[in-house]
């Protein structure tokens, strides 16, 4: 049986924009077996995608660890960096499917575009090679909740780096909002987030059994965004989580495009993009300009919009909404 080994040792939301390449892959090579490099706590989203037959835990390039006989195919879902491709390269794979690193002359795949969408990046490269690969397959089975916030807002706080934080008091507006209508509202994110979500909490008069931030395991949060009645978040993983699951969302896109990593406009009727058209430092350890154009007024109408289901008439609206 021959081995097919993939790289992606980034995050959630970007092992969910590599969901069609990786099924792409399953459908062109079913009798294969295909290992994925990732993260190991992403195994129990990677359980869901059902495309992979084993996983190896890869906390960090560095860290890829490979004592098997070198696979028939390394592909690079991780993107075209000299780190990336010396990892693969140590696996003595017999060929390696990668976008183009001028240190490695011999890798003839396709030129990387910076101004792409995470799936359409991943779909071309496969296609560069001859797979076909569809898109639109992102969905996610929903994973069973073991306490159940069905109908629930959930507002994700947290983001993979401040830049693309919203701040603690914005949120906490939108949460009082919310609370006014009568919603039920948890807070989200991860155990480094907890102390943000409780002081949301705190300003915005949401008990603290409301705060899940830090108490959740991912397929708990998983379960949580599937059930939601609408997902309020930054750019992060939890905004792909709620597209894989068919979720409602209101988006807050910065500093990059939602033409990168925003819902795909094919389900753009399920979701509330905005974006203020203001380029940053997505790494950055302060929000974002851009980010900042977007208010609590813009955020809350979209809301309302969201929760009284008028995108599901609107066919015909931008893609995007900018603000500002």
């Amino acid at each position: 049986m021959a081995v097919v080994l993939v790289l992606q040792a980034r995050g959630l939301g970007d092992l969910l924009t590599a969901v069609p390449a990786l099924r792409a892959l399953r459908r062109a090579r079913p009798h294969d077996h295909i290992a994925l490099a990732a993260p190991h706590r992403l195994k129990p989203i990677v359980d869901l995608i059902a495309s992979v037959d084993t996983m190896v835990p890869t906390a960090e390039l560095g860290g890829l660890r490979w004592d098997a006989p070198g696979p028939q195919l390394a592909v690079n879902l991780h993107g075209p960096t000299t780190e990336s491709i010396v990892q693969l390269e140590k696996t003595a794979p017999g060929r390696i499917l990668s976008y183009r690193n001028p240190a490695f002359p011999e890798l003839t795949g396709p030129e990387w575009q910076t101004d792409m969408h995470h799936v359409d990046r991943w779909c071309h490269l496969l296609e560069s090679d001859g797979i076909v690969a569809d898109r639109r397959n992102l969905g996610l089975v929903p994973p069973v909740a073991t306490t159940s916030h069905r109908d629930c807002v959930v507002v994700h706080v947290g983001a993979g780096a401040p830049a693309r934080r919203w701040p603690a008091d914005r949120f906490a507006a939108v949460v009082r909002h919310l609370l006014v209508l009568g919603r039920e509202v948890v807070l989200t994110g991860d155990e480094y987030e907890r102390e943000i979500a409780l002081n949301i909490a705190a300003r915005a008069g949401l008990p603290i059994s409301r705060v899940l931030a830090g108490d959740q395991n991912l397929i708990e949060l998983a379960a949580t965004i599937a059930e939601a009645g609408l997902v309020i978040s930054g750019d992060t993983g939890v905004a792909h989580l709620a597209t894989a699951f068919g979720t409602r969302t209101v988006l807050l896109f910065g500093p990059t495009p939602p033409r990168w990593g925003g819902p795909p406009p094919h389900l753009l009727n399920r979701h509330a993009v905005l974006w203020a058209g203001q380029l940053g430092d997505p790494y950055a350890d302060t929000p974002d300009p851009g980010l900042l154009r977007i208010g609590v007024t813009e955020v809350i109408n979209a809301v309302d919009k969201q929760l009284n289901n008028a995108s599901a008439t609107q066919s015909r609206r931008a893609p995007y909404r900018r603000v500002g």
